[in-house]
């Protein structure tokens, strides 16, 4: 393959207005909104951007639960291992150790903020199975609302305290870059503040710059990069994107979790795409062809309960083998009473798309879900650009490897937000932070995508990067991805101007042609990455493929 380069900024015009804060945090879903919580009383101004409203963050989408040692029959020890299987190798032991040792307490602080999960008779937590996990540790809220209570109870917490001076939300905002100062001694450009543009009315409209000297990112995933996904029309990749172009290290972004069961609603559905929790299959429901043969029995041991990544390759092998586009999940045993009481949300979005389905399997086939890469952070959530952390889905911390286990994500979310903020804060106690230094412009140009083009970016993506890959696939895709025009507000006869679409679209294709080139770097096949033409897994690749943007923009292996 021949050398990739991307923009260092986006085209944008100036700010128009300034403002200051000790800290930004970007994004409002559990990452975000803890980070923003613990900070609002450790430092003097936090500001939490949004791109939508503060209830919007991908955090509300989240159907299966929270992973916790909470049974005193379980152990942290349990949990490790069973992360540790998921990841396939990759995972950092020390990373995991923090998350299930740390996780149990941030649970009950969860709780101790307002957050109402699922009881037992006994009155303590429910707890439930999942996919890869080995003990009933599943906390759960409103049967499969999970995500929607959290970030009802954490909105709850940062709406109590909107008043106080020492914290400012801005929603409807979408921040375009990170601000880097002049290199330091050791070269890297430190964190200045970040670009944003606001869509709303008075002072805090248009493009404007928040001066700080530490940005948090808790913007979630990549899934609008792929052509159908569970997540949010919002989920495009603005975190990775905004942190390769102020200089930061991203890893593992070849390692995409496609879940297995999202329902199949035709070979023309586009854009977020309703899942069948696995929780479904933790309660007993099967998975058949479209024949009625049930098959993941004769691929894992824990069969339907098997890790994502397994299901998913099964369900695709199992879809070629029977020259069919989906699957079926059959939950008929469950019964129509315990899937209303347990699923509600689920039966009742079946019940939209004409389906009952306590009396008849329901279409599925994998869809983009969740990313197990991102900017990669240090136990503190530090990244590699002084100033910048990263938190939640957005950060690569160790803990996922090649493939998340089942309900880790939200967890990791809050362990990892809770400690960046703490470093933060620890660190402004110290005197290690000041003032945000000056912004200088980097090298390396600036880029704009047209919002045209991301139907095409996506289908691409998919085609070459999607569940099963190989060399062929993922050159193809970087040859065709190399072709899409990145300079729109420039090219003659392009519709394009520098606004929220087109922003959206130049974050979806850089963090595309990133994600093409890690996994042609990778040439084995391990959890959610799986290429035909290296299917088995190779010790010498356990380790973390890395990429950054050298100055002039071009993208290489850290």
């Amino acid at each position: 393959m021949t050398p990739a380069r991307l923009a260092r900024s986006l085209a944008a015009p100036g700010p128009g207005w300034t403002t200051h804060a000790d800290a930004v945090v970007v994004g409002s879903g559990i990452a975000g909104l803890t980070a923003a919580l613990e900070l609002r009383t450790r430092v003097r101004r936090v500001l939490l951007v949004t791109k939508a409203e503060l209830r919007s963050g991908s955090t509300v989408w989240a159907q299966g639960g929270i992973a916790a040692v909470l049974d005193p029959e379980d152990t942290p020890a349990a949990h490790l291992h069973d992360t540790l299987v998921a990841g396939v190798g990759l995972s950092d032991p020390v990373a995991v150790e923090v998350l299930v040792t740390e996780g149990p307490e941030r649970v009950h602080e969860l709780v101790a903020r307002g957050a109402t999960f699922d009881r037992a008779a006994d009155g303590g937590i429910a707890l439930t199975r999942e996919g890869g996990h080995r003990a009933d540790r599943i906390a759960h809220a409103g049967g499969d609302a999970t995500g929607a209570e959290i970030s009802r109870a954490l909105v709850a917490q940062i709406e109590a305290v909107q008043d106080d001076p020492g914290i400012e939300v801005v929603e409807n905002a979408l921040v375009l870059d990170v601000l880097t100062g002049a290199p330091d001694a050791a070269g890297e450009r430190p964190v200045a503040g970040v670009t944003l543009h606001v869509r709303g009315e008075g002072s805090r409209d248009g493009v404007g710059a928040v001066l700080a000297p530490v940005v948090v990112l808790a913007t979630g995933g990549v899934g609008q990069v792929f052509r159908s996904s569970t997540n949010p029309p919002g989920a495009t990749a603005d975190g990775i994107a905004a942190a390769l172009r102020a200089g930061a290290v991203v890893g593992d972004l070849e390692f995409v979790q496609f879940h297995p069961t999202v329902l199949w609603l035709g070979a023309g559905a586009r854009g977020q795409l309703p899942l069948i929790s696995e929780a479904v299959r933790g309660e007993g429901a099967l998975l058949l062809d479209v024949e009625g043969h049930r098959f993941m029995p004769g691929v894992h041991e824990l069969a339907e309960l098997a890790p994502r990544d397994v299901v998913a390759h099964a369900i695709v092998r199992q879809m070629d083998a029977t020259a069919a586009d989906h699957v079926l999940l059959d939950a008929r045993g469950l019964g129509r009473d315990f899937l209303a009481r347990r699923f509600p949300g689920i039966t009742a979005r079946l019940a939209q798309a004409g389906i009952d389905w306590s009396e008849e399997p329901v279409p599925v086939a994998p869809a983009q879900h969740y990313h197990s890469g991102g900017v990669v952070t240090d136990l503190r959530g530090r990244t590699s650009v002084p100033g910048l952390y990263a938190v939640g889905e957005v950060a690569c911390t160790g803990v996922h490897g090649a493939n998340r286990l089942a309900s880790n994500s939200l967890l990791e979310g809050l362990v990892f937000a809770h400690r960046a903020a703490h470093d933060v804060a620890a660190r402004f106690d110290a005197g290690d932070l000041a003032a945000a230094p000056a912004p200088v412009e980097r090298p390396g140009g600036s880029a704009l995508v047209a919002a045209a083009a991301r139907s095409r970016v996506q289908r691409i993506t998919s085609d070459g990067a999607g569940p099963i890959r190989s060399a062929d696939s993922l050159a193809a895709a970087d040859a065709r991805l190399a072709q899409v025009t990145t300079t729109a507000h420039e090219a003659a006869g392009v519709v394009a101007a520098p606004q929220t679409a087109e922003w959206e679209t130049t974050n979806v294709h850089q963090v595309a042609r990133a994600l093409v080139r890690a996994a042609s770097v990778r040439t084995e096949s391990r959890g959610g990455h799986f290429r035909t033409d290296f299917p088995a897994s190779d010790p010498a690749w356990e380790r973390r493929v890395t990429l950054r943007l050298d100055d002039d923009g071009t993208l290489v292996t850290a």
